[in-house]
């Protein structure tokens, strides 16, 4: 590996994949990469990660454990990560994305960072303390599936968010009035080739994702600036691998980037059943210098989260019909996602 953490060679099969993270999405890039004859070693501080059980390696080990980190690495041919709060300093030198992790970790720099690109946000701004305002207030690092953010109106609502953030550096968004939610799909590899996945539309609840849906309500021109909008960003970064971004379609037709994920992501996980290339088979190809796969899907989907205590009915869940996933994880907690489940039906568009 070098410094980059980018091949000058394609890892072959029976190469070690590192993945940072042991979470569902470890794990599905674990039983991506076993597809293509490819080996994964999984590194997670927790002892019972849902990666763990289709692995071919794994360490326990925190993300701040310098040493520990270094003889994962070395016994690996490249590393990635499965999700974005992994320490960027820890892993400079491990990875080939850690100048994007610097970026996506703090929401004020992502913002920043789009809007320098010329693509449109929410308006945004700063907030280290109480101040006059109103819309959605944000940690601007950790946080996700709605956690470290408040909807908010005035100095005192700002004030209780605040406190209740423990002070932690914040971001304040302007309220957008959007007509839906949708994402694009993307991946691109060392060499700059790029493929784009069919932009789903997204349904949420309590700031959980519940469904996505392909085709969504874009139309084709929109279509077309999604994946426009997700090679502006993955070009400016140099990044490898999936990336997703996350789009607001406002009631005129316009997209606004709400965020960036520099990894494979919720809203991609039908592109297991209704594509022949996977999100994860074409995150692994990419980190791996493998030439990148088909994006195109053969299927209408629609894919359903299953969360908190859904994951209990797993026998209906099973007669359902659909391709139905579940995480191997041993605690049911509310909100935690558990699973999912992808709806096929004959292609339409």
């Amino acid at each position: 590996m070098n410094a980059t953490g980018r091949h000058q060679v394609p890892v072959p099969p029976g190469g070690m994949i590192g993945i940072l993270g042991g979470g569902q999405l470890g794990r599905m890039l674990a039983l991506a990469a076993a597809r293509l004859g490819l080996k994964t070693h999984i590194y997670s501080p927790e002892k019972d990660a849902p990666a763990f059980q289709v692995c071919d390696a794994h360490t326990v080990g925190r993300f701040d454990d310098a040493d520990a980190l270094a003889r994962f690495a070395a016994g690996c041919d490249v590393v990635t990560f499965e999700f974005e709060n992994v320490p960027a300093d820890a892993v400079a030198n491990m990875v080939p994305n850690a100048g994007t992790l610097r970026i996506t970790q703090d929401r004020f720099e992502e913002k920043s960072f789009v809007t320098s690109l010329g693509l449109g946000t929410a308006p945004f701004r700063k907030v280290d303390a109480p101040v006059e305002g109103s819309g959605i207030l944000k940690t601007r690092r950790m946080g996700y599936d709605g956690k470290g953010q408040a909807r908010v109106s005035g100095r005192r609502e700002i004030a209780e968010a605040l406190e209740r953030f423990r002070n932690a550096p914040s971001i304040l968004e302007g309220y957008i009035d959007f007509a839906f939610e949708a994402s694009v799909i993307a991946v691109r590899g060392g060499d700059g080739s790029f493929a784009v996945y069919d932009p789903p539309e997204n349904a949420h609840e309590n700031h959980i994702l519940r469904r996505s849906t392909v085709p969504s309500r874009l139309t084709p021109a929109q279509c077309d600036e999604a994946k426009a909008i997700a090679k502006k960003i993955a070009d400016a970064l140099d990044y490898v691998g999936v990336l997703a971004v996350e789009l607001f379609v406002l009631k005129d037709g316009a997209l606004l980037v709400n965020e960036i994920a520099p990894r494979v992501h919720n809203s991609g996980h039908w592109t297991i059943d209704a594509c022949l290339v996977s999100q994860f088979e074409n995150h692994i190809r990419a980190v791996a210098g493998w030439k990148l796969g088909d994006p195109s899907r053969h299927s209408d989907a629609v894919m359903e989260n299953i969360i908190g205590e859904e994951a209990r009915d797993w026998q209906r869940l099973a007669a359902r019909g659909g391709a139905l996933h579940l995480y191997g994880k041993s605690e049911i907690r509310p909100g935690r996602k558990m699973g999912h489940v992808t709806f096929l039906s004959r292609k339409k568009s």
